[in-house]
């Protein structure tokens, strides 16, 4: 047998889990035979997914020492993506959920995205002893995501803001030297070495804000992953002081977090995820909230099935587009595949102007710096190869 086949084997024998189902010829010289550190590997593979007619089904058993243990195994073995999965799977797949409410688990848990979104919406009935160790794994995925969104959102956000305020008339003390010579390199005077400025450029007035931003989120549990992001975005955003930051979440109620959100943690943990949905509710309190709707944007996110009047709540979306509010309806913000919808309303958004799409956390900054530039929303989309709801991406 060639070291290639006999590999081929191997990896055959630890997917398929052994025992008669796996459809190999066992025994000496076959060559398939598994040594110490891949019977291990197999142990771990087994606990979740045990050997039985042909397929892998799942035996870890109740005992979250044991899980504590495995969890330790599988991160061993196998890289970080896959663990997240194998996580997953045990969670959802085994009914483990109340082991998460062990310390001993969540100290040896892999931290993502997902599995918070599963503490958050645990977070109610947790036993204090879990609590703690809870907010850390939370902590851990914030930090994590913090690290990896806040740059290019200030980046993407600020160069718009400082486009979007340019004046040609500043004052002394608003003229921006380094466009201003750029514009004038033509004027340069080598006699004298020193550049003619014809045209200043500034950084335009100082206001409390250049934009105002609304984050309106959906907390029902299908939104679990959209909801994290969100709440990490909110706070970076509400550092700029060139924006005013607010972030409302909603089910069949309206929560005001945006006084927590000098900290993404409490925002995440003011949010109740599960429950129903009352989108039009949560636009009525945005419309309240809104005072100079010109430079607004609010960010519906939300899989738009709406459990309370649906025929008011699209009433009061075009309400707020046609008072100058730029609307977007974010299907998902997530990097979770393609969302479920309701189809019917997005489409009704798109014909009033609200373009309605999905959004994976690495387009949000680009997609908040063209509407805070004011660009076509749908047109950028197209651009990205994102499909918008009513149109195909470009």
């Amino acid at each position: 047998m060639t070291e290639f086949n006999a590999e081929r084997l191997r990896r055959w024998r630890l997917v398929l889990g052994g025992g008669e189902a796996d459809g190999l010829t066992h025994g000496e010289g076959v060559g398939i035979s598994l040594g110490l550190e891949d019977r291990r590997m197999d142990d771990a593979l087994a606990g979740l997914y045990d050997a039985e007619t042909g397929t892998r089904k799942g035996g870890l058993g109740g005992s979250a020492p044991k899980v504590a243990r495995w969890l330790a195994d599988v991160r061993e073995f196998f890289p970080s993506s896959v663990v997240q999965v194998m996580q997953k799977d045990a969670i959802e797949k085994l009914n483990l959920t109340q082991l998460l409410f062990e310390p001993e688990m969540l100290e040896n848990v892999e931290a993502d995205v997902n599995l918070m979104g599963t503490l958050l919406t645990l977070k109610g009935v947790m036993p204090a002893k879990a609590k703690d160790a809870a907010r850390a794994v939370v902590r851990k995925v914030v930090d994590d995501l913090t690290r990896r969104l806040e740059e290019p959102t200030r980046a993407a956000v600020t160069g718009s803001l400082n486009r979007a305020q340019r004046n040609f008339r500043p004052r002394p003390g608003e003229i921006d030297w380094d466009s201003t010579i750029r514009k004038n390199l033509k004027n340069y005077l080598p006699e004298k070495n020193t550049v003619i400025p014809e045209r200043l450029v500034g950084y335009g007035r100082k206001r409390r804000s250049l934009r105002d931003i609304v984050l309106c989120l959906d907390q029902s549990g299908s939104m679990a992953s959209s909801v994290v992001y969100a709440g990490v975005f909110g706070a970076v955003l509400a550092s700029l002081p060139a924006v005013d930051t607010r972030v409302v979440v909603f089910d069949t109620e309206v929560v005001d977090l945006s006084e927590n959100l000098d900290d993404p943690v409490d925002v995440l943990y003011g949010i109740q995820l599960g429950g129903g949905t009352d989108i039009n509710r949560a636009l009525a309190y945005c419309q309240g909230i809104i005072t100079k709707p010109e430079q607004t944007i609010l960010v519906l996110i939300s899989d738009l099935y709406e459990g309370g009047n649906e025929r008011e709540m699209l009433a009061r979306a075009r309400t707020l587009k046609d008072a100058g509010v730029n609307v977007i309806a974010l299907l998902a913000l997530s990097d979770d595949g393609a969302p479920s919808y309701d189809h019917g309303v997005a489409q009704t958004f798109a014909g009033m102007g609200i373009p309605a799409f999905a959004c994976t956390p690495d387009h949000f900054p680009n997609l908040m710096a063209a509407a805070i530039r004011g660009d076509d929303i749908a047109t950028w989309a197209g651009e990205q190869g994102i499909v918008t709801k009513g149109g195909a991406a470009g």
